[in-house]
């Protein structure tokens, strides 16, 4: 019996290899880094491989770089193009 946890992966896999060009990379953000971060970040664009992802202030800033390879495994991992890097970006 397969486990719901890969169904579910793959459901959303299948889902966001659907998306617009350059749309996955966005709304894989979310998946990526829980409801809690999501709740008070955004992923604003994918320009170039580079996920751009506004955070409200510089502490947010330092404390989602020191996380962002695991962000990028999982974002890869649903997306249909390749982030290579995550860019935390203060909101104005």
């Amino acid at each position: 019996m397969e486990r719901a946890g890969v169904s579910i992966d793959k459901v959303i896999g299948n889902a966001l290899h659907r998306v617009p060009s350059g749309e996955s990379p966005l709304l894989a953000w979310p998946l990526a880094c829980g409801s809690r971060v999501a709740e008070r970040t955004r992923a604003s664009r994918f320009s170039q491989g580079v996920l751009y992802v506004e955070v409200p202030d510089p502490g947010w800033q330092r404390e989602l770089k020191s996380l962002a390879p695991r962000y990028l495994a999982t974002v890869n991992k649903y997306s249909r193009e390749r982030v290579g890097r995550i860019e935390f970006v203060v909101s104005k």
